[in-house]
Order: structure tokens, then C-alpha cells, then sequence
């Protein structure tokens, strides 16, 4: 049982550390799109949120796994199990949200780009 019960406490730890993740702007984003004024500027900034992209889908997919070992493995977990599937399944949406909003971004300086003479 103890065993379960570390294991549980790592996963959970896990899950926290990731979400803590949730926002990876190295850069002060308001700064850079306020200074935005060349194509150059407004490319960096799209590859920028295309990147965040990515690693936001990156975290989709590691909680979807995470999420199949629970649904698959739901004995293992006990009575946390409909608790860490569901903060699996939250996790998820927002991560969704987040490339969907950084890809919508990214979009928006790409056509900004091509409209700058």
C-alpha cells in the first residue's frame, strides 16, 4: 500500500509541475509586440507562438498517455482514479486552448507580415 501511495504522489507531483509550465514566455511578450514594427519583428513573434504551440500540444499528448494509464490501469489508482482522470481530461482542454490561442496569434503576425510593404 505505501507503495501506492508514493507512486500516487509522484504522479500528482508530476502533474503539478507541469501545469506550472503553462505559460513558457522567455520573453516579455507585451514589450515584444508593442516594439512589433518590421516583418522581422512580427516573424519572430510567429514562430515565437508557434513554438509555444508545440510544446503546449507536446503536454496534450504526454497527458492523453497519462490519462489512458489511469482509465487502463484504474484498480492501481483506487478511489483517486475518477479524480486523476478528471484532472487529466482539465488539463488537456486547457493545453488544447492554449495552442489553439498561440496558433491564432501566430497566424495574426504572419498576415501581418505579408501585409507590411
Amino acid at each position: 500500500m505505501k507503495i501506492w501511495c508514493n507512486l500516487l504522489a509522484l504522479i500528482i507531483l508530476g502533474s503539478l509541475t507541469a501545469c506550472a509550465q503553462m505559460n513558457p514566455h522567455p520573453m516579455d511578450m507585451t514589450q515584444a509586440v508593442q516594439n512589433a514594427k518590421t516583418r522581422t519583428d512580427h516573424e519572430a513573434l510567429a514562430r515565437h507562438y508557434e513554438d509555444t504551440a508545440k510544446e503546449m500540444q507536446s503536454k496534450v499528448q504526454e497527458h492523453q498517455k497519462m490519462l489512458e494509464q489511469y482509465e487502463n490501469n484504474a484498480s492501481h489508482y483506487g478511489r483517486q482514479t475518477l479524480d486523476l482522470q478528471a484532472h487529466c481530461r482539465s488539463l488537456i482542454h486547457a493545453y488544447e486552448q492554449a495552442v489553439k490561442a498561440n496558433m491564432d496569434l501566430a497566424g495574426i503576425h504572419r498576415k501581418m507580415v505579408l501585409e507590411i510593404k
